[in-house]
């Protein structure tokens, strides 16, 4: 299915103006399209970013692989805003660029830590039929606690959600925010 090229609910101009004077100013980290696009409703828009804060926030899971499962997220869904926003988050956590391109690639192709696949084939499972398998469960109780697994269980669907808000709404990339990773990234 092709995605909207341009915004179907565009962001609410005040909104664009107060996110930007906000502490985070032009940074491509602070979301001005989203923010000011899901501001249509309050407070859904409030609880979307007390979820992402609690889902970012200090878990267990280590920063690099929670970025390659939202990355990883993000390309099944198709929803370049949500990819291009992460893949500047996952360079921060020590993911290099050719990772990153090798994550919209079939896992195959790359040569993964057994843990890092691990929580790649939890999140293709989760995105195919929103259920991990039972081979995959068996993979990722290997590498991970039940509370790991929770973690990586709501990140994914987190992220699965908001890459359909986006991609519905046809949600603009902010500037410095990149698209899709080429090759020779």
């Amino acid at each position: 299915m092709r995605r909207p090229l341009s915004p179907r609910v565009l962001p609410v101009p005040r909104l664009l103006e107060k996110v930007r004077e906000g502490p985070m100013g032009d940074s491509p980290a602070n979301a001005v399209n989203v923010i000011a696009t899901l501001g249509h409703n309050r407070s859904l828009s409030k609880a979307i970013q007390q979820f992402a804060a609690a889902v970012l926030g200090d878990g267990t899971v280590s920063r690099r692989q929670r970025e390659m499962v939202i990355l990883r997220m993000g390309w099944n869904c198709q929803a370049i805003y949500e990819f291009g926003q992460h893949s500047l988050f996952g360079r921060e956590a020590g993911l290099t660029d050719p990772e990153i391109y090798a994550l919209t690639r079939p896992l195959a192709t790359w040569d993964w830590a057994p843990a890092d696949l691990a929580a790649l084939h939890l999140t293709d499972d989760v995105y195919a039929d929103d259920c991990v398998s039972d081979p995959t469960w068996a993979e990722v109780t290997g590498h991970f606690d039940e509370s790991q697994i929770i973690e990586l269980l709501v990140s994914v669907g987190y992220y699965r959600m908001v890459s359909s808000i986006l991609n519905s709404c046809g949600v603009a990339l902010d500037d410095g925010v990149p698209g899709w990773p080429s090759p020779e990234s």
